[in-house]
């Protein structure tokens, strides 16, 4: 029972850090068009740590993209791909470059086509691909590769797995 309340209550921390630095990336106006570097998204790098982080991150883009005015399909879609990527990150967590890919080709696929047919955005489709990618690359795997390597060194890492994670 405890273990639950910890994953829940983990959770719980993870979607409220997503919506808070998606909401300074929103001010910054990084968090939306085209071009979206949004800080929230390196917290993919804690899907190899804890399994708490995929409904943790699934749940902090619904709001976040809630509460930063995006389109019903696009919150949707949106926060589909990334509990998609989440979920495939945490699968290949002992893979940390590969798995921290797995949030960009998921928003890489999904988002061009939000753009695109909700927002009806005037960029050529591959420039959307080519700007989404981009903008992932850089919150995902750089910014959450450098989460990584912190959290791994310092040995928060560590704590946070055996923290959420049941033994069976």
């Amino acid at each position: 029972m405890k273990k639950k309340l910890t994953f829940i209550t983990t959770a719980g921390l993870i979607a409220a850090l997503y919506v808070a630095l998606t909401y300074l990336c929103s001010a910054l106006g990084l968090a939306s068009g085209v071009i979206q570097v949004r800080f929230s998204e390196a917290l993919a790098a804690l899907c190899l740590f804890t399994p708490a982080a995929v409904p943790g991150l699934f749940i902090g883009c619904v709001i976040s993209n809630l509460v930063t005015g995006c389109l019903p399909l696009d919150v949707i879609f949106g926060s589909l791909a990334t509990l998609i990527g989440s979920f495939l990150a945490w699968y290949l967590r002992k893979h940390p470059i590969p798995a921290l890919l797995m949030p960009v080709a998921s928003n890489t696929l999904v988002v061009p086509f939000v753009l695109k047919l909700v927002y009806e955005v005037g960029d050529a489709w591959w420039f959307c691909f080519v700007t989404v990618f981009a903008g992932e690359v850089i919150s995902c795997v750089i910014l959450g590769y450098i989460l990584y390597i912190s959290l791994k060194k310092s040995g928060l890492g560590e704590k946070l797995r055996v923290m959420t994670v049941s033994k069976k």
